[in-house]
Order: structure tokens, then sequence, then C-alpha cells
């Protein structure tokens, strides 16, 4: 198994070793960046793989184009949640989520590759404004994540901005082996 897979199944060890290969793909882009540079990067792809091609796996049991783009909306649902919650209130209880049972009970094999990335840009926008104007020490709020412990604001940002730059070369991988 990949350091990038995340499983709901994974040990701490395991989850630990994720979020610092995520991390490490950030570097020391600036996150809130790295986050409003997503949507034009996935737009692009959009533009240039054929519609046809959105929906075929990279491999048997692997996503297409279109479940990456619909896990991004989710997942971009799921962290709107999140942001809101640490922002808003004092230590927030953060519950996890399983993205394979997601992928199956939320349709994404039947999900329009369109409708996803519309759902993510307005959702993302909304997260970077948001981020773009909360004072600094708001940054520095805590939720305490059932899984991963106590989380701040600006881990979360780091954290998502990294798992962006994942699902971004995971779609070229994917049009890579599948010729788009």
């Amino acid at each position: 198994m990949s350091v990038f897979s995340n499983p709901a199944s994974a040990t701490a060890e395991e989850t630990q070793a994720y979020i610092d290969a995520i991390l490490d793909l950030l570097g020391d882009r600036d996150p809130v960046d790295a986050l409003a540079s997503t949507p034009p990067a996935l737009r692009r792809v959009l533009s240039e793989v054929p519609a046809d091609s959105l929906v075929v796996p990279e491999a048997a049991g692997k996503w297409s184009i279109r479940d990456v783009l619909r896990h991004l909306a989710d997942s971009e649902i799921a962290w709107s949640w999140r942001l809101r919650m640490t922002l808003a209130q004092d230590r927030p209880r953060l519950t996890g989520w399983d993205q394979d049972a997601w992928a199956d009970a939320l349709l994404y094999a039947t999900a329009d590759a369109g409708e996803a990335l519309a759902t993510f840009e307005g959702l993302r926008r909304e997260n970077v404004r948001l981020l773009r104007g909360v004072p600094d020490e708001a940054l520095d709020r805590f939720a305490a994540h059932e899984e991963r412990g106590e989380e701040s604001v600006r881990f979360m940002t780091r954290l998502y901005a990294g798992h962006d730059l994942l699902h971004l070369q995971q779609i070229d991988r994917i049009r890579g082996s599948i010729g788009a």
C-alpha cells in the first residue's frame, strides 16, 4: 500500500506517515495560494480531457478523473464544515469519514465531472475568502479530530493544500495511464 493511501482502517502510524507525506508535497508553498490554484488547474483538465476519458479508471478498482473530482468536492464539503466549526466554536469535535464508503454510497460512478468541479470551485472560493479574511490568530484555533487528535486551522489548511497536490498528481498519473 502506498504512503498516499488513507483508508479508514489505517493505523495511527500509517495515518501519520500519510500526513507527513502530504505535508512534504506542499513543502514551503503558501497553503492558501496552493488552495486557490487548484480550481483553475482542474478546470484546465476538464478542458483538455475528452468527456469519455474522464470516466475511465486508471486501472481496475481505481478511480477515474471524474471520481477524483467528486472526491475533491466531497472533501471540500467536509473541510468547509470543519473549518467553520473550528473558527466559530471552542475546540469542537470533528469526525472522520471513509472516502471509499462515500465513493460507493454517494454514487461517484454516476457523477457528472463538470458538476463535481462546480461544487468544488464554489466551496473552495468561499474557503479561500474566509482564510484570507480571518485574523492570523484565528488560524491557531484548535479542534479535536477523532482520529488525528488536536488540529489547528493552520495545520488543516496545510493538510488540505497538500491533499490537493496529491490529487493533482493522481489526475496526471490517470491521464498518462489512459492516454488522455
